[in-house]
């Protein structure tokens, strides 16, 4: 298809020269020609003008919200047919203290919630295991059993709205997706009522590092698309995987790799799922994403719309689908943990306010705002509050969602929306160059990436070249305010209690008998999800489930040599 220019080039050449008088006649000693750069390292220019977009085709580059190719937003009314979901993290304690966060978020206004579990339960330990002593309850809620996400889940309407199980590894995802399956069925729930998302990413396991025993990167890969083939057969409202850009951004990439990253894993998704026989669009409009927004206010923006048309790109040229749904990115937002300070940890609510701002203005479908106290702790329920409210305020006193995406037509926004595009695909085409996702997870590749980038960034806090207001910038000699700070309720012996109670009440050779099945189909390549939810079914628990995983595949160290 021919490409229409924006602009006309007579136009264009007379902004050319009338830009050169101004800069030696006006602009000229007045200082600022220093060099600027994006957070991801684009050179940042003065001024912007039409002839830095001079190659732009409005219908082909831009279009219409709800429209190929989607960079204005996934759908034609956006905010005012739907307003993004107020998401806030719930998870401390056992299942029974984190089931009364999640029904205060609710009752104060929250439109889904996202459940982060404990330390073990995200290794895959039961509470009562050597390996879970000290961590039970700390961080995140402890799930060891379908009783403790029936508690999790007491009372709180499942069908009614999105819950989404911040799953991490995809064989943690395995365990605690059928736990919450059978949570529902045994509620009378069909399965096609349930909304919501697993996190379901293997770069999680394998890459990030939430725990120091894990499964092999092809191991981890085939169960993040079990989960995947599982959901797009039974689970048609649910969101089988959550692209995790945002934990790749806080370990150390920058707004480019983090989208890059996760578009390659989504590549190597489509191609396996298409190996095994399913119709890309089957599956493709239940993938999603999670963005980390930081504070390079446009480049954050920039970065949301790009990956939109990045993904749509994917989706229509390399795997042909069809139905406009598979051609959508839909991406959750969580504002930046890594930017929250300790020191004058209330200038975190002007923080999170700021990025919460820019996942509006780039079309985000959910939206979690971090609260001010979390570089301490999980949050207070005030905390919480303050979060809550910050979203509730965006939504309904500053107008900016009745508009769609208001920053279109910027030279600068429109600028760096092409020059983020043009770099997440350079980056995508460099991993898959060196052998796809999988590949530069096991050489270590990606690993060096990361820590390469981490380790810049805390030298440029170090030197003082990055600025942080408080800690590095502009320090203040006053006493600091102390703030209250969460303190986790007592959960490790209550968790080994139960756990006690359910082995002596359950049929214990039925379960043994579960766990062989699973461990057996471990060695085909069938779908293993339908042999644990038998096993979840008659109470096994989520350590003995994932012993059967650690057991048949063993662990597999970075590869940081």
């Amino acid at each position: 298809m021919s490409r229409i220019k924006l602009f006309n080039e007579k136009a264009l050449e007379l902004i050319k020269k009338e830009m050169v008088r101004w800069e030696n006649e006006i602009l000229k000693d007045k200082g600022g020609d220093e060099d600027y750069f994006t957070e991801s390292g684009i050179p940042i220019k003065l001024l912007y003008t039409p002839v830095d977009i001079s190659e732009l085709d409005y219908l082909q580059d831009i279009g219409f919200s709800g429209d190929e190719p989607y960079v204005r937003g996934v759908y034609p009314n956006m905010y005012r047919g739907r307003l993004f979901t107020v998401r806030q993290l719930a998870g401390f304690g056992g299942p029974e203290d984190c089931n009364k966060r999640i029904k205060f978020l609710l009752d104060h206004g929250a439109t889904g919630v996202n459940i982060v579990f404990d330390l073990p339960t995200i290794r895959g330990y039961n509470s009562s295991d050597p390996e879970a002593e000290g961590n039970v309850g700390q961080c995140g809620v402890a799930i060891d059993s379908l009783e403790d996400m029936e508690a999790l889940f007491d009372g709180v309407p499942v069908d009614e709205i999105s819950v989404s199980l911040v799953t991490h590894l995809p064989s943690v995802s395995v365990a605690l997706l059928a736990m919450y399956v059978v949570m529902a069925e045994k509620r009378g729930i069909p399965l096609e009522k349930l909304a919501g998302t697993t996190q379901n990413d293997f770069l999680m396991e394998t890459t990030i590092g939430s725990a120091p025993e894990i499964l092999p990167p092809r191991h981890s890969f085939r169960f993040q698309c079990d989960v995947v083939e599982y959901a797009a057969r039974n689970l048609p409202r649910w969101n089988s995987i959550s692209y995790n850009g945002y934990n790749l951004r806080e370990a150390g990439t920058n707004a480019v790799q983090e989208v890059a990253i996760a578009i390659a894993n989504a590549i190597a998704t489509a191609e396996e799922l298409v190996r095994r026989g399913l119709p890309v669009d089957s599956f493709a409009r239940r993938m999603s994403f999670f963005w980390d927004l930081c504070n390079d206010f446009f480049e954050e923006i920039a970065k949301c719309r790009a990956s939109r048309r990045v993904f749509y790109k994917v989706m229509k040229e390399r795997f042909k689908a069809q139905n406009p749904r598979s051609l959508l990115m839909r991406f959750h937002v969580q504002t930046a943990g890594i930017t929250l300070t300790k020191v004058e940890p209330l200038n975190n609510i002007a923080r999170s306010a700021i990025q919460a701002l820019a996942a509006i203005l780039g079309g985000a479908q959910s939206l979690h705002v971090d609260s001010f106290d979390e570089a301490y702790s999980a949050p207070t329920e005030e905390a919480a509050l303050v979060s809550l409210r910050t979203q509730q305020i965006l939504q309904t006193e500053t107008n900016i969602v009745n508009t769609v995406d208001p920053l279109a037509g910027s030279y600068y926004v429109e600028y760096l929306t092409n020059e983020m595009e043009k770099r997440i695909f350079e980056y995508i085409e460099e991993i898959e160059r060196r052998g796809g996702i999988v590949a530069v997870t096991e050489s270590g590749w990606l690993h060096r990436e990361i820590s390469n980038y981490a380790y810049e960034q805390q030298k440029a806090i170090e030197t003082g070249k990055k600025k942080i207001v408080g800690v590095n910038y502009m320090r203040s000699e006053q006493q600091e305010p102390e703030i209250e700070v969460f303190r986790y309720p007592e959960t490790e012996q209550k968790q080994k209690a139960k756990l006690e109670a359910l082995m002596k009440k359950r049929d214990n050779a039925k379960v043994k008998e579960c766990l062989e099945v699973v461990r057996e189909k471990l060695k085909t390549q069938e779908n293993i999800m339908p042999y644990v939810i038998e096993a979840v079914k008659v109470n096994a628990t989520l350590g003995e489930i994932e012993e059967v995983f650690r057991q048949e595949f063993g662990l597999w160290q970075f590869p940081l040599t």
